[in-house]
């Protein structure tokens, strides 16, 4: 996958999660809201299958994703390739390990107009999506959030939750692509390395970008 493509998937899955709660509520959209006011950090496995527009499996990945209000994340792909997306605060760095190749790019300007402009605040779901909260029989609590920007590359965004947390997001994309991603083991508001966001090109590899942003 390339490093524009895990961006648009990373960064609007890590913006859904900013708006995650696995506290109780009485809905997946109230879940969102309370996301936004309680949770600080964030840690949780994954599993990604991307689904083309008749539903055959396109790319499955799995890895771990950690998140810091405001403004840091990382996205570090274990399988099928080693895959790294670091969000410092300032700076995106992609790496791809078996290209031995590092991008960096200002996290303001990647992340402009994107879902991801939530990281930069405390600003609700709703301030940018039309939230519907949907019934199901599979005894998850679903919510569709619509972007109101009707130039977003998503279509729709589809949260899950159960008692335990959120457990699937599926997002779809102008192209009718689906992305979903099945989140694990997740960790709300647990204390983080202090340099869990900080990314050091290795020796080596080629850096394509401005590192001195």
């Amino acid at each position: 996958m390339t490093s524009k493509k895990l961006l648009q998937y990373g960064v609007v899955a890590l913006t859904m999660l900013l708006s995650f709660s696995a506290s109780a509520a009485d809905s997946a959209s109230a879940k969102l809201n309370a996301f936004v006011k309680n949770v600080v950090t964030y840690k949780a496995n994954f599993q990604q299958t991307v689904l083309d527009p008749q539903g055959n499996v396109m790319e499955q990945a799995k890895g771990e994703f950690i998140l810091e209000r405001p403004g840091k994340f990382r996205w570090d792909y274990q399988e099928p390739f080693p895959q790294h997306i670091v969000a410092d605060g300032q700076r995106i760095w992609f790496y791809d390990v078996d290209l031995e190749q590092v991008t960096v790019k200002s996290q303001k300007e990647a992340l402009s107009d994107t879902p991801a402009s939530l990281l930069s605040g405390n600003t609700l779901a709703a301030d940018k999506y039309i939230l519907t909260d949907k019934a199901s029989e599979d005894g998850m609590l679903w919510v569709e959030l619509v972007p109101k920007n009707v130039d977003s590359s998503f279509q729709s965004i589809a949260l899950a939750f159960d008692d335990s947390g959120l457990r699937t997001m599926i997002m779809k994309d102008s192209f009718d692509q689906r992305t979903r991603l099945v989140f694990s083991q997740a960790k709300e508001n647990s204390k983080l390395a202090k340099d869990t966001f900080v990314f050091t090109p290795p020796k080596g590899v080629d850096v394509v970008g401005d590192t001195g942003l």
